[in-house]
This record gives structure tokens, sequence and C-alpha cells, in this order.
């Protein structure tokens, strides 16, 4: 039999600890505590978890039973019944949250506006009298198609309210990926808008639904918010005005109690397949997990101003955006735009004018802002900071360096976290004050996570390999299946290992038990008989001083089985040598040793990546074999990247 063990080759050895100060105020108080609270919630589950919800969330009829588990379906607070929109805002209305701002939105033209949270409550509640009108009720699906504005945030709430399921398609896909989405789920109602901004041109999202919609016999009615002021065209009898109905609409609307098992949202993610996989959660289990690690992963207090940049159309816009830090009646700040529009300095800008204390985005955002160069940041005090965070993928050494010296001026502690679509909320996370951080770890489990790192006869491997990520036991947040294809859900999650969830992850513990995500499995190459983790062969390249971003692939390889070909993008004011390909070689082989060196090094202008700034390495894999670029691209941003590499001359 192979060797399965993944060779890690990371040698990051800084620590960095929490800072008194830091430490004095922090939610959860101190290590010892984390140790107490975590070693409960995984050796007595049913009695933290209990605790946790009681404490926690508003319940309309409290739960008999905490957890039914016949693997893999897991069945949570059986028997309680509650409302998230309850929980995220009516419940905060008879509290000095009332006239607290819930959404602070800034448009990409500049346009500002709060909303407190009786002004949010009374629009989610004018939103469900409009849902209600249009024929949806409970367990109908509702697909929401929406630029980053605060409406995309009120139909999500008012789907909940009614206890009806939403889909949120990305405001950036095609007609095709709106179809097949809608297709699956059988929704009955679009809600989109005529347009929204990005980098300064209006991306026209109702011509995208009108095409959609030629194919998908389950939609009804349509409802559009004005955003832009395009001309829209208005198909009679289905399209509806947003300001129209809402005109009409009471601003009364008594919530009820739902299951806590009642689905929440469904949430579609790219399969290998080209069939995007509807992922689904249910309702209080996944507000709880939500909300807690809002509240402590961030060390949310109350005058924060919390800005996570993800979309609402991506796990971490539902969760960070819209319920975790609305259940904690939190400040979010929402903003429509690109980053580099009009300038590279938009980010730091709003982080001064608005006094954005909590900054969470992904590693992709952070290499960019580092291409962009230093002064960008310079020109700006982000003194008002107070934490950073990171998520999507691992963050590399050299990156999570720059964010904390540049963004952070040494005093912010950094958030980075593992966790996915399918888990619902963070899963490992350092916890700010708490923590000792090292650059590129993501350290910890949160309550009630046990992860292992495993090798495929499913042993635990030695501390400091590598091997396959896998959860032991159940949690609240978890995917309960994945929307009319339950088989699917069996055996891409449950059938690697029995009784075990595979996160699709290679990773390992190191000496301190921290976790290293080093990839996506599929991301793990064969060279000379050793299998080595894509993600730190990446961190070597960007620890270069020439290098911003790069991505690493395998091609087929007589003599070492795959052979190594590394994409790379060059700061601002670097020019792509000959020369710089060597050194580029010579610099992973000396960070890593001989059998990383590349056998490959292509220079591009920028990398393809999903809309939420994932690199989409499948592709460059089949550009890399020479071969034609297949499967499911319709996450891909910018098509032109690929032709761009395709048309390169070796």
């Amino acid at each position: 039999m192979t060797d399965q063990t993944i060779t890690s080759v990371s040698r990051e050895n800084r620590v960095f600890r929490p800072s008194a100060e830091f430490q004095r105020q922090a939610n959860l108080g101190s290590f010892a505590t984390y140790k107490r609270l975590y070693a409960e919630s995984v050796n007595a589950p049913a009695k933290f978890w209990a605790r946790q919800a009681k404490e926690l969330l508003t319940w309309r009829r409290p739960f008999k039973e905490v957890l039914k588990w016949k693997l893999p379906h897991a069945k949570w607070f059986i028997g309680g019944q509650l409302n998230v929109a309850e929980n995220c805002l009516d419940r905060h209305l008879d509290t000095a949250r009332s006239n607290k701002a819930a959404i602070i939105f800034e448009g990409e033209p500049g346009d500002i506006r709060t909303i407190t949270y009786k002004q949010l409550h009374r629009e989610v509640c004018q939103f469900a009298n409009v849902l209600t009108g249009l024929g949806v009720g409970k367990g109908d699906r509702v697909a929401i198609y929406m630029p980053m504005v605060p409406e995309a945030a009120v139909a999500m709430l008012a789907c909940a309210r009614l206890g009806a399921i939403h889909t949120v398609i990305f405001g950036g896909f095609s007609s095709e990926a709106i179809k097949d989405r809608v297709n699956d789920c059988q929704a009955k109602v679009v809600i989109t808008a005529d347009g929204g901004w990005r980098r300064g041109k209006i991306i026209e999202l109702k011509v995208n639904v009108d095409r959609a919609l030629a194919g998908t016999p389950s939609v009804e009615k349509v409802v559009v918010l004005r955003r832009t002021g395009n001309a829209t065209a208005m198909t009679e009898g289905r399209d509806h005005w947003w300001h129209d109905l809402v005109t009409l609409a009471s601003p009364m609307h008594k919530a009820r109690g739902f299951d806590s098992e009642n689905p929440l949202f469904i949430l579609y993610t790219s399969g290998s397949t080209g069939k995007p996989k509807g992922v689904l959660h249910t309702t209080a289990g996944y507000l709880l997990g939500s909300m807690m690690t809002t509240k402590y992963v961030f060390d949310l207090k109350e005058t924060d101003v919390y800005f996570c940049t993800a979309d609402v159309g991506w796990v971490t816009g539902h969760s960070y955006v819209v319920y975790g830090p609305l259940a904690n009646g939190a400040t979010v700040f929402m903003y429509e735009g690109a980053p580099n529009q009009p300038g590279p300095d938009r980010f730091w800008d709003m982080i001064d004018r608005h006094g954005v204390t909590i900054f969470y985005t992904a590693p992709t955002a952070i290499r960019a802002f580092m291409r962009w160069g230093d002064d960008y940041v310079k020109k700006h005090s982000l003194a008002s900071l107070r934490l950073l965070g990171s998520v999507g993928e691992p963050i590399n050494p050299e990156a999570w360096m720059w964010y904390h010296t540049l963004i952070g001026k040494k005093r912010c502690p950094i958030v980075d976290t593992w966790w996915q679509t399918e888990t619902g909320v963070i899963m490992v996370t350092p916890l700010p004050g708490i923590t000792p951080t090292k650059p590129g770890s993501c350290t910890l489990p949160f309550f009630g996570v046990v992860p292992k790192v495993l090798d495929e006869n499913g042993k635990e491997v030695p501390k400091g390999s590598g091997g396959r990520l896998f959860l032991k036991q159940p949690w609240p947040s978890m995917l309960r299946t994945l929307w009319n294809d339950d088989d699917r859900f069996k055996k891409q999650y449950w059938s690697e290992l029995p009784g075990y969830y595979f996160a699709g992850d290679g990773a390992r513990f190191d000496k301190d038990g921290y976790l290293w995500v080093v990839g996506r499995i599929d991301d793990v190459l064969n060279v000379s008989g050793h299998r080595i983790g894509t993600a730190e062969v990446e961190s070597a390249l960007v620890s270069h001083p020439s290098v911003a971003e790069a991505a690493v692939v395998g091609r087929p390889d007589e003599l070492k089985g795959q052979a190594l070909v590394v994409f790379v993008t060059v700061k601002s004011g670097v020019t792509a040598t000959k020369e710089l390909r060597e050194e580029l070689r010579a610099h992973v082989a000396k960070e890593i040793g001989a059998l990383a060196r590349p056998d490959d090094v292509r220079f591009a202008t920028a990398l393809p990546k999903t809309r939420s700034g994932k690199i989409m390495r499948r592709i460059l894999k089949e550009i890399a074999a020479g071969g034609e670029v297949r499967g499911d691209t319709t996450t891909l941003e910018d098509f032109s990247v690929v032709a761009a590499l395709q048309s390169q001359e070796e």
C-alpha cells in the first residue's frame, strides 16, 4: 500500500501572545476558562449545548431533548420552537439597542444609510407581509439575487420570519447558474434588483434573472429593488417593484415560532461534477452556532462597528454579516462595491470614516492589498481597529505578518478561522485575548469541535505529520443534508471513514496541538513519493519579496508522478524575467527543500478566481497539463484571465 501521509514542510515558529490589555477585557476571560468549557463541550455536549441554547436564544417553546444522532443525520433541540428573525430583531426592541445602528451601509458611489434595529424590524415586517401577499409561506423556497445592500438582509430575515427557505445566489453569478439553483430547489419567488455597482459599472442583475427565468417553470413572482436606476424590462403580472409593494404593506407582523429543525436556508456550492450542491441548514442549531462564534471569536462589544467584507451570497455573509451579528445586537458595516474603487485604499478610508473596530476579510484580499503597495495603507490612521480576522482559505505567514504589522499596527489580535459552508460556522480559531497565535495556523478548536488528522486507515498521524482532516462529533450548526440528494450527502461527507465527517482538507497538528490546514486534499501533489500540500509551496513563493500571489498545481510526469507547476503574479513595479523564474525556483528549494523545487514557473497578470476570491486551481491544472478547460466554470469571476493564460507562450 502506498504511504498516504502528507509531507508537511512549513517551518513557521513565531508565536504572538495576547496583550495583557486585550486579555483583561476579553469576553471569555482566560485560557483556563476556554479549556474548562471546551472539555465540557466535548465530554458532556448535551449539558453544555442545552445551557448555551437556553441562555443565548429566545424560545417560543422550550426544547425537550438536546440531540438525536443517527449517523449521519443530526437533530438538535428537539421539540423546541423559535423564530430566527425574532432572535435577530424583535428581542432587541425593548432594550437600549432599539435605536442603535443595526446596519451602516455605504454604496460604491458613496451613498450612506444608517438603519437602526427599530427601523430594520419595521422593514422586515413590511417585507414579510409583501411575501405573504405573493403567496409565500412556511417551507416555500425564495431565491435572492441582489447586490450587497441592506435589502438583501431584509429579504433573508423576512423569509426566516415566515419559515420560508431562502437560497441566496451571489450577485456575480450568470443566468445559467441562477437557472440551475432555482430549478434544483423549485423556488417560487425571486427577489432581485435592477442592478448593482461594481468597479464603477452597473451589473445588470434583472437582465440575468430574465434570461434564467426562460427555463424556470417554478417561479411565479419576481420582486425588483430599484438600486441603480438603469432601464429595466418588467413582465406584467410576474414582476413587481419592491417600493410599490412595500408602500402598501403593513409594518406590523406577528412572528410565530417554528420547529428547531425547520429549514432556514439552502446555499449552493460548486461541485466537481458541475452540478452545484445545495447545502441545507436548519434553524436553532445554526443560529446558536453563528451567535456564539460571533460573540467569542470576534470578542464582540456593544460599541463595536463590525465589518465583514463577504457578500451575503456566501456562507460568511449569512453567518457573519446577517445572522450572527444581528442576533448579538451588533452594528454591522456593509459595503456594496469593490475594494479598489475608486482607489486601492477604499477599505482603509471607510474604516477611518466609520470608526470600524473589527475587520474580517479573506487572505486573497490581503494579498491583493499587499500587491497594490503599502503606501495606500499608510495614508490612513486605522486607529479605530481593535481586532482582525481572516477567512476562506489558509493564510500564508507572509500575508499574516503584513496584516499584523500594517493593518493591525502590531496591536490587533488576528483570528485566522477555519470552517466551511457545510459546517455553518467557525470551527477552529484563536480566541482573541486568550489564544497565543502563530502566523498561518488556525490554532485550536471552538467549543464542541473535535478535529482529527488521520491516515487512510483511520489512524491518528503523529504530531508534525500531515494527514486528512476529519471531525468526530456532531455540532449544532452542521449541514443536515444536501437538498434533494441525501445519497450524495452521505457519500461526499461520511463515506471516507465510518463515523467521521470528512472535511476534504489536508492538515497537521504541531507539537502544541495547533492545527495547520495545508489546503484541499485534491490540492495535495504526489512528487517523487512525497505528498506535498500546495498551500505550503504557495506560502514559500509569496515569502519572496517580488511575489504578490501564487498558485501551485501538478501535471502528470513520468519520472516523478507529478511535476510542480507554479503560476505567479508579481508585485507592481517588478518585471517578470527568466532570472526571476530561476530565482523563485531556488527560493522554494531553499525554503522547503529540493523535493519542492518547481519544474515550471509561469508568470500571470492575474489568476483565475471564483467571485468569492478563491483561486480555481482545477482550471490551472488543466492549463498546466495542456488540456482544455472543462467542468463547472459558473463561479469564475473573469473569463479573460483563463483566455490570457491559455494563449501564453512557453
